[in-house]
């Protein structure tokens, strides 16, 4: 029997946007595998299998890959009961079953979720976001990584980043492996395969917006719908603060072996303040986030 809805609020914007993000990533997969096909007429089976292998590869082994490059290892309760009381606590509250519990061992304070599905969700918090967060603080970015699992755009945000990592392999290897030099004259396929590596750049370029569009606003959903759920709203907020305020006492080493997961964590890690990942963030500014987070408040003083 299916479950029911858990207690997050829905969020249409999100639904909207994931729909929307899904069916251009779709559009812009059929373009670049038929200009593949177009290319390379005599191996179409070859790229079928490479593209739909990868494809499959990316959304069943792409959030176990994210946890292990990011550090995550399975605590029980017994080695880590605060954690795991948090999180049983906020799975009470939105009526889930209880994900996978991790820690990863790392200064950086932060924490993500990964997982095709609520079956097989995992939530992890750094060992520095354990140290410096209050437990009213903890359980706000917990329930914040909660929401994602609820709302599934982690699972459309795994789907949506496989095009952008697709189109960049197909660059390389057209650019690398000389392509071009093989194409004859005014041969119509030598003259697409001296276009491959274009389309693709193009490509990988609107399937990377198209996920940074839907990762900032889903954000900003996870925010406000575990400032409801929690009906805490001021400690996610503390819990922000805290956490961007720390990031600029982080060593810049360890912020740049964190800056590849940013689309995972609750708040972006950033190498250097001019850095141009922060001009192309996966995340709303803080002043967005806070700002949401005090009319939630506001609201809920005087509803």
């Amino acid at each position: 029997m299916a479950r029911t809805r858990s207690r997050y609020a829905p969020d249409r914007g999100l639904t909207t946007r994931m729909v929307g993000t899904m069916f251009f990533i779709g559009l812009l997969y059929v373009v670049l595998v038929g200009v593949l096909l177009a290319a390379l007429r005599g191996s179409w089976p070859v790229i079928l299998v490479i593209t739909g292998g990868l494809f499959v590869a990316q959304f069943w082994f792409s959030d176990r890959i994210a946890a292990y490059g990011m550090g995550a290892r399975e605590v029980t309760p017994q080695e880590a009961p605060e954690l795991h009381g948090a999180i049983d606590r906020i799975c009470a509250l939105a009526d889930m079953p209880k994900p996978r519990v991790a820690i990863a061992r790392s200064d950086v304070p932060n924490a993500f979720a990964t997982g095709r599905s609520e079956r097989t969700a995992l939530v992890c918090a750094t060992t520095g976001l354990l140290r410096r967060l209050e437990p009213e603080e903890l359980e706000g970015v917990l329930a914040h990584e909660m929401s994602h699992v609820a709302h599934r755009d982690v699972a459309v945000m795994t789907i949506a980043s496989f095009l952008g990592v697709l189109a960049g392999i197909v660059t390389r290897v057209a650019l690398w492996g000389g392509l071009a030099r093989n194409s004859r004259g005014n041969d119509p396929a030598g003259i697409i395969i001296m276009l491959i590596p274009l389309i693709s750049a193009v490509v990988y370029a609107l399937s990377f917006l198209l996920t940074r569009l839907l990762s900032r606003y889903r954000e900003l959903s996870a925010d406000r719908t575990a400032a409801l759920l929690t009906g805490r709203p001021s400690a996610l907020a503390s819990a922000l603060t805290k956490v961007s305020g720390q990031m600029a006492r982080i060593p810049t080493e360890d912020l740049r072996k964190a800056e590849p997961y940013n689309a995972f964590y609750f708040v972006p890690a950033f190498a250097a303040k001019e850095s141009l990942g922060r001009l192309l963030s996966s995340h709303p500014t803080l002043e967005q986030r806070l700002d949401q987070l005090a009319r939630i408040s506001a609201g809920l003083s005087h509803p």
